[in-house]
């Protein structure tokens, strides 16, 4: 169990948090000490330096570049943001969880410091994630693009009507889909939004992207897994604006008749530190309660 991250890379160190959460004041003054303790150079991005009082501090977009690990401290949520913000870095990522269920941040605050000792020796493994490359495109010129870890989500907005759509993959057509939506995730994303629509559960070292209708009209759309290597073409057919689409359920974008989602696999993927002591099974074990009487 080691990683070619050892000791003497991970000097740098960057600190995110949730800064709402009552836990993380604390924990990040904690943090601060006991990694100065360690002689390693601490760099906040500016809302958690504000949060503890510091004076210096680096604006989000700056601080992966100067950083070999990054503590996130927070939920999936937290967690999902920075994977965005650093998806072009080779930068790996603690999770630590502040939040609730915790797919994603499964490290707990009583083994932190326990963990961070384990990877100044190299003794972790490193969990490589495929990420999304989502991009619409209006008119045949892209409008927006981003970048997910857990989904790209097609929905119908907030008024209670269906939508249109018609799905091509790698240019051959698949269907045309009334519903409320559908859902596009990486193996990461399959416990989330897509489990909750009845998508499969994917081990996260299989190479591959899960389509999820949301509750389709036709009972007959169901479920798809599709090889990582393809690319995913949504138009929207709808005559009526009001159609959204999401990114990782924290950044969206208004959709309009005719709008094109494309959606594959990105060139990048990101690494997440798993906590020593668990493994992926005994994650969810834990967080669907698995054998739960």
């Amino acid at each position: 169990m080691c990683s070619h991250f050892g000791h003497a890379f991970v000097n740098k160190i960057g600190i995110i948090a949730k800064y709402h959460h009552h836990d993380a004041k604390p924990l990040v003054e904690q943090l601060v000490a006991w990694l100065g303790q360690h002689q390693k150079e601490v760099f906040l991005d500016i809302d958690t330096a504000a949060l503890v009082g510091m004076k210096s501090g680096y604006q989000k977009p700056k601080l992966p570049p100067l950083v070999d690990l990054m503590i996130v401290l927070g939920g999936d949520g937290t967690l999902l943001s920075v994977a965005r913000l650093i998806e072009n870095r080779d930068v790996p990522i603690l999770g630590v969880n502040l939040g609730g269920l915790g797919f994603l941040t499964e490290v707990t605050l009583d083994e932190i410091f326990l963990t961070l000792e384990k990877i100044f020796k190299a003794e972790y493994t490193p969990d490589t994630r495929l990420m999304l490359r989502a991009q619409v495109f209006r008119q045949g010129e892209r409008v927006v693009a981003s970048s997910c870890l857990n989904d790209t989500v097609i929905s119908k907005g907030v008024l209670a009507r269906m939508i249109r759509m018609e799905v091509s993959i790698n240019d051959q057509f698949v269907t045309s889909l009334r519903g409320d939506g559908l859902i596009l995730a990486t193996p990461t994303g399959s416990t989330a939004y897509s489990l909750s629509a009845g998508g499969p559960i994917i081990n996260p070292m299989v190479e591959a992207l899960v389509f999820t209708p949301i509750c389709p009209h036709t009972l007959a759309h169901r479920p798809i897994v599709i090889p990582s290597s393809a690319t995913i073409q949504v138009a929207i057919k709808s005559r009526e604006d009001g159609a959204m689409v999401t990114f990782d359920g924290q950044v969206g974008f208004t959709l309009r008749p005719d709008d094109v989602i494309e959606v594959k696999a990105s060139e990048h993927k990101i690494t997440l530190i798993r906590a020593p002591q668990k493994n992926y099974y005994e994650i969810l074990r834990e967080k669907l309660k698995w054998g739960a009487g």
